[in-house]
Order: structure tokens, then sequence, then C-alpha cells
């Protein structure tokens, strides 16, 4: 069974009428989200094993995937 994310970024990644660009940055987008969401995670009382590792692995494979170039943050970033 998968995880709503999964099937979301299932949905982005078939999606016929969307360019690779388009698919791109609807990634991002996720990405970013799952991002704060790790990072509010970690600095709150919320569950340290909340699922929010494993949802921006799944974006980051998807936008692998594409070959998509990975983004480099700041070492404040997650």
């Amino acid at each position: 069974m998968d995880t709503p994310y999964e099937e979301l970024i299932r949905k982005i990644l078939k999606d016929p009428q969307a360019s690779r660009e388009i698919k791109i940055q609807r990634l991002r987008h996720l990405e970013d989200d799952a991002r704060a969401l790790q990072r509010a995670a970690s600095e709150s009382a919320m569950n340290s094993d909340d699922g929010w590792q494993a949802e921006l692995r799944l974006v980051r494979l998807a936008l692998e995937q594409l070959g998509a170039s990975r983004v480099r943050k700041g070492a404040a970033s997650l």
C-alpha cells in the first residue's frame, strides 16, 4: 500500500501532459515542503520518526529519476 505522498509522486512522474521541467518543478515544491516539515519535527517535540525523512528521500529519488541536479543547501538546511 502506497502512502499519499508516494501516490502524489507517482502521479507527477506519470503525467503525460507535463514536461520534464514541469515535473521537476512540482517535485521541487514537494521537496521544499518535506524539508520544512522535517525541520519543524527536528526543532519541536514532534516524533522524530514521523516519516518525513522517508518522504524527502522519495522525492529526491524521483528527481534523480528525471535527471534533475541536486540542489545543495547550506549547513543549516536539511
